[in-house]
């Protein structure tokens, strides 16, 4: 099973590595040039249909449409945390390179706010709450830089990568508005144009503090964590589930976004004593329901819990992290991580090494999504190589 994940990692870094790291995204329909030429642009209907109908059509229109390759800052967060825990499993110099130079590209990429750092994505953004214009900062793509930067202040002894890493602090604490504050509970906006209410991502801005607070020694970042991971928890659903957001339009749960929260969790319990004991029943009841209701025996990650398909690959390249995150909690963590990657590798991966986007019920979507597939099944084979070279 090592061979296998040695051989389908090292066939997806050099994938990724041969084309720069730069593709296309479910969510970059914006970028066409010929959409951007027309006054449609101006209609928030129909930035919002084009989105949909590039990001659910089985085939890709984007050459047609003329959308670049672009890199995307998260997938090149999410990069860099690949090749540092490549250069922990292996120590190895080229490790150690590729990881600096892709934390060099993430760092030239940040955008400087009012207080701080952050970074936004590649491509104009409209959901159903807001719009996001391109140089946006976002507080997803920020808090995987934030893990990227930390992680390497440790792995690699240079401490000018937490001084990055705590300007990213300043960013979430002076610059997000806050859509809940009370002296028990925060929660954190997507960015600072909203005031959504978004579980996962304001769990990841508790995550930044938590994870800078135990390096730098900030004890007042641990309590802002613990409010932010209170405000999630106070939230769980009965049975053990999270919605995406506390809205109605909100409800739904899927595999990555619960994975989110689960590897959030856990990173702030570890890095905050005392959020140990307060938020341990209610991670194990989450960690419970997503992997009893998100998983077929096999490994197949189901998106939702209550349908077999699609299958993709940013779930299967999720729930491997989350699950080598809880290992700890789950003795039996690792054997599902491999069966996930297994039924991945054998449904998802095509012969020139990287992952196709979705299997849905008569086909497979193949386009090969750089941010969405390749940065999270690289990031997700890592992290299980690193974790079974340890047992």
């Amino acid at each position: 099973m090592t061979k296998e994940l040695e051989r389908a990692y090292n066939n997806l870094a050099a994938w990724c590595r041969e084309r720069d790291y730069a593709g296309h995204d479910p969510f970059d329909a914006l970028n066409s040039r010929l959409f951007q030429s027309t006054p449609l642009k101006h209609s928030r209907a129909a930035r919002l249909a084009w989105t949909q109908l590039f990001k659910r059509s089985p085939v890709s229109f984007r050459r047609i449409a003329r959308v670049p390759l672009e890199r995307n800052a998260k997938g090149t967060a999410l990069f860099a945390l690949a090749a540092l825990s490549n250069f922990r499993r292996t120590r190895k110099k080229e490790a150690e390179t590729e990881a600096r130079k892709l934390l060099e590209d993430l760092l030239s990429s940040s955008l400087k706010t009012q207080s701080g750092t952050a970074w936004g994505y590649n491509f104009d953004w409209q959901g159903r709450a807001f719009y996001a214009p391109v140089g946006t900062p976002t507080i997803v793509p920020t808090a995987f830089a934030a893990r990227a930067l930390t992680e390497a202040a440790d792995d690699l002894k240079d401490d000018s990568y937490l001084g990055k890493a705590r300007s990213i602090c300043d960013f979430i604490l002076n610059d997000l508005p806050r859509g809940v504050e009370t002296k028990e509970e925060i929660c954190w906006s997507y960015s600072p144009v909203d005031r959504t209410r978004v579980f996962n991502a304001s769990l990841l801005a508790a995550e930044t503090l938590a994870s800078v607070g135990a390096l730098t020694g900030e004890r007042e970042l641990c309590e802002l964590a613990v409010r932010g991971a209170r405000y999630v928890v106070n939230r769980q659903r009965e049975d053990g589930s999270w919605a995406y957001g506390e809205d109605d339009y909100q409800s739904w749960a899927d595999n990555f976004h619960t994975a989110f929260v689960l590897t959030s969790m856990a990173r702030i319990m570890r890095s905050c004593v005392e959020a140990r004991d307060e938020f341990s029943e209610s991670l194990k009841r989450g960690h419970e329901f997503w992997r009893e209701r998100f998983f077929l025996a096999n490994g197949w990650p189901k998106y939702f819990h209550d349908r077999l398909y699609p299958a993709d690959a940013h779930s299967a390249g999720a729930a491997l992290i989350a699950l080598a995150e809880l290992k700890e909690l789950d003795t039996d963590a690792l054997t599902l991580a491999r069966k996930i990657a297994h039924w991945s590798i054998e449904n998802l991966q095509d012969a020139r090494g990287f992952f196709y986007y979705q299997r849905r019920r008569f086909y497979l979507v193949r386009t090969p999504y750089m941010r969405w597939s390749q940065s999270w099944m690289l990031y997700g084979l890592a992290r299980l190589l690193e974790v079974s070279s340890k047992q």
